[in-house]
């Protein structure tokens, strides 16, 4: 059946791409971005690190933000606003245009998590444990939720499938993952791992949520109720986040592996194993391939049937970044303190810039632009003059 399955998929691929190459190509993309918005930093609830921003082939700096000594959480973008969390436990919004602040709101501890922003809301979880939903034109607190435990990864937004309410659900260092009413805060349900969750919770189609913990197992969670639907034991810690297309899963773990797996049985379909280093980076998923940042400091570009290598970029550092793809490019930093494009179909260099401080966060993508955080503590815009 597993054998079957695939062979299907793939025969889809093909049949979609050979009459209506230009639907294909589109079938990964939130259609709700326009190229001007990035307002989860991996993209849509799937997390599948699509956008459909165009940018072009050089990178330029146009502005630089400092937030403090050390900065991890990604950039998100909304409305003509940049929002991040910072070492000093604050959040900015910052003016795309120009880079100038236009407010923040300050926590109890330091922000490692990247923002999401939806329906004009803020939502950013905090190492105190809190998850704060804030104001995003002027970051008036609205509520906050509080969990017993560092909040490392970002917030995902969905509808449950039978109440049809809107719900944030974010993972905890309390073992748990937890789904609040979007609206006050409220808890609706919480579910319990053995170990930390580090990454953020994967919705696929507002009926599962779907993510791995530092107890070594995958879970696949009712979005509506919480109750376990089936969990998949990998025998490695999951630090990062499960990117999800056509009901396969996909993610990598510390016992240096990538693996993709089938949501609705808990089948694994591959594994791919380059070299014995680990992955902390979530991958981006296109109708044919898996990227993905491993501390072997590659990218690696995966074929999403055969789970075979395409094509491997070598960085002078660890490559902890997720990529992020925008057309026929690839973008992502690396701990070697350099931001890259390049191209998807070969995996060749097309442009990089050297900051000099690692970089191990998301970059956001929108039109003719780039934003990324660097862990010297500050925001960087980069115009890319795309050709018209």
């Amino acid at each position: 059946m597993q054998g079957m399955r695939y062979l299907s998929l793939k025969l889809i691929i093909c049949i979609l791409t050979i009459p209506i190459f230009g639907f294909a190509k589109d079938i990964s993309v939130d259609r709700k971005r326009d190229g001007e918005n990035w307002q989860r930093h991996r993209g849509d609830q799937a997390l599948k690190g699509v956008s459909n921003a165009k940018i072009g082939t050089k990178l330029k700096i146009d502005w630089e933000f400092k937030t403090g000594e050390f900065l991890k959480s990604s950039v998100v973008v909304s409305n003509g606003l940049a929002f991040v969390g910072a070492d000093t436990g604050t959040i900015f919004a910052i003016s795309v245009e120009d880079g100038k602040e236009k407010w923040n709101y300050k926590t109890n501890l330091g922000i490692d998590a990247p923002p999401l922003v939806h329906n004009e809301i803020v939502f950013v979880g905090s190492t105190d444990g809190f998850l704060y939903a804030l104001r995003a034109k002027d970051g008036k607190i609205l509520w906050k939720y509080e969990t017993n435990g560092e909040i490392m990864g970002a917030p995902n937004e969905a509808i449950r499938p039978k109440s049809k309410d809107s719900v944030i659900v974010v993972g905890s260092y309390d073992n748990f993952v937890h789904c609040v009413r979007a609206k006050t805060g409220k808890l609706i349900w919480k579910f319990e791992t053995q170990n930390y969750v580090n990454g953020v919770p994967t919705i696929y189609e507002n009926k599962y949520v779907v993510f791995g913990g530092c107890d070594s197992v995958l879970y696949v969670v009712g979005l509506e109720d919480g109750k376990l639907i089936r969990s998949v034991e990998v025998e490695a810690p999951i630090a990062a986040s499960v990117s999800i297309s056509d009901g396969v899963g996909y993610v990598g773990n510390m016992d240096r592996a990538v693996m993709a797996f089938d949501i609705e049985s808990g089948d694994i379909i591959w594994n791919y194993r380059h070299k014995n280093f680990p992955y902390f980076s979530s991958p981006a998923i296109t109708q044919e391939k898996v990227l993905i940042g491993g501390r072997d400091k590659g990218l690696h570009c995966i074929n999403r049937i055969s789970g075979k290598q395409q094509w491997r970029f070598s960085a002078r550092g660890r490559i902890d970044s997720s990529p992020v793809v925008a057309g026929d490019k690839v973008i992502f930093g690396s701990m070697d303190g350099k931001i890259y494009i390049l191209s998807l179909q070969d995996g060749k260099e097309i442009t990089s810039y050297e900051i000099g401080e690692a970089i191990s966060s998301t970059p956001a993508i929108i039109n003719d632009r780039i934003l990324v955080s660097c862990e010297d503590g500050n925001v960087y815009s980069f115009k890319t003059n795309p050709t018209k």
